[in-house]
């Protein structure tokens, strides 16, 4: 199953609550507050970019008087078991992001990844994927880098420790294309790269990677991803404590201009 079959069987989920909400009289705002769900996250499912699920599809008939319609197009939808059920919910959350800041300690942030170098780590995953399944992945990956160029792009930060880009996944030209991939982007609006060295006695990221997201109500949240699942925190003292820690990452890593020295002392190495 494509990545493109799905997202045109999202597309027609979406016509179908557009054609539905609009016959029954509401905008996407008015549909939104009946559900406590944004306008923004509305027009995403009818513009086919996000996922309608089932819970809210069976939510929506009823409300919409559409006879169980919205349920049975979501139920018909192709099986897409690539991407962890416990990973969609973020995946949601980033698309509508007017604010990231990423923490990463074992590899690129997916946001930054080039093509082979995304194809070397699902390369690496055990058990291992078909080839078919490992080019879904990197397709999907690298449309997740549109979130950097939308026209009014999200703010993001990311601090990566240094450990991560001392790896050669791939080989040498895939570590030497992403090595320049990173440069560009250490130069680009709204981006904000820095590297968190190695010989540090101590910082602030020990207990591993992580993610914190504004949504464009403003709501704070973090995401963070272990071996086996992954969870998306709302709670405002949790979300944050890890605030308090990326602050502190920020300050014990290089600033800009270090960070970009860094990056081409590591491309005149490799």
């Amino acid at each position: 199953m494509s990545t493109r079959k799905n997202a045109s069987a999202m597309k027609m989920v979406g016509a179908l609550l557009s054609l539905y909400r609009q016959a029954a009289g509401y905008t996407q705002r008015s549909l939104g507050e009946h559900f406590c769900i944004s306008e923004q996250q509305i027009a995403s499912i009818e513009q086919g970019r996000r996922p309608l699920k089932p819970d809210l599809a069976e939510h929506l008939d009823e409300f919409l008087c559409t006879k169980g319609a919205l349920s049975v197009a979501v139920s018909r939808m192709p099986e897409v078991d690539l991407v962890p059920l416990w990973a969609e919910e973020y995946l949601d959350r980033e698309r509508e992001a007017v604010a990231i800041s990423w923490y990463e300690a074992l590899v690129v942030p997916g946001l930054l990844q080039t093509e082979p170098y995304a194809r070397a780590l699902f390369r690496s995953r055990v058990p291992v994927y078909d080839g078919d399944e490992i080019e879904q992945l990197v397709a999907a990956r690298v449309q997740r880098r549109e979130i950097l160029h939308r026209r009014v792009p999200p703010t993001v930060s990311f601090v990566i420790w240094e450990a991560a880009l001392r790896d050669h996944l791939g080989g040498r030209n895939v570590y030497i294309e992403q090595l320049q991939h990173l440069r560009e982007y250490a130069e680009a609006p709204g981006v904000v790269l820095q590297i968190l060295p190695l010989g540090r006695t101590s910082h602030a990221g020990l207990n591993g990677p992580f993610i914190l997201l504004e949504t464009p109500e403003y709501q704070r949240l973090a995401y963070t991803e272990t071996q086996r699942g992954s969870q998306l925190i709302a709670n405002p003292d949790e979300v944050g404590i890890l605030t308090q820690k990326y602050a502190m990452l920020r300050t014990q890593a290089l600033n800009t201009e270090d960070t970009r020295a860094m990056l081409d002392r590591l491309l005149g190495e490799a």
